[in-house]
């Protein structure tokens, strides 16, 4: 491999990290064939921040902050704080790492709220992961409990994002 081939291939590695940067991903891997016995595979990764909230009057760290959500559930996740929201059998987790919509457009009505009562099947919100809109449907009809991301948050695999009772 030349000296140009190495500047070449770290250029295209700074921009993947550029591009995971921008569009806030977690991973990227992209493998490129220049010549039959010639090919350069490269996964570029990075961590990602977990948001942490205090509540009053204990500090407990929490996966997806019951704080950041919409004005409507806060009274409601109040008395609650305390649970694992991860750990309630009715607790509607993300299947994938992407941002959170609660509404299919900006200035449409959300999906759900709380005390809403949905259908198996019915959409409670959107998680967009690489430019792709992901439908988050209700695995089970009943009354939403809680809603416990924001609009524009980011979920990472296995988050809790809404509890149905």
């Amino acid at each position: 491999m030349s000296h140009n081939d190495h500047d070449n291939n770290v250029a295209f590695i700074k921009a993947l990290a550029e591009l995971l940067r921008e569009n806030d991903l977690t991973e990227l891997e992209v493998s490129r064939e220049f010549a039959k016995d010639n090919s350069l595979n490269v996964r570029v990764s990075r961590q990602m921040q977990v948001a942490t909230t205090v509540v009053a009057p204990a500090a407990e760290p929490v996966a997806a902050a019951p704080a950041a959500a919409p004005a409507a559930a806060a009274p409601a996740a109040a008395p609650a704080a305390t649970d694992d929201p991860a750990s309630h059998p009715g607790a509607v987790t993300s299947p994938m790492v992407g941002t959170v919509y609660l509404q299919a457009e900006p200035g449409a009505p959300s999906f759900v709220s709380v005390g809403a009562t949905v259908s198996e099947g019915d959409t409670l919100l959107i998680v967009e992961a690489m430019k792709t809109m992901n439908h988050i449907p209700a695995p089970k009809p009943g009354t939403v409990k809680r809603i416990l991301v924001g609009d524009g948050d980011t979920v990472e695999f296995g988050a809790p994002l809404v509890i149905i009772e």
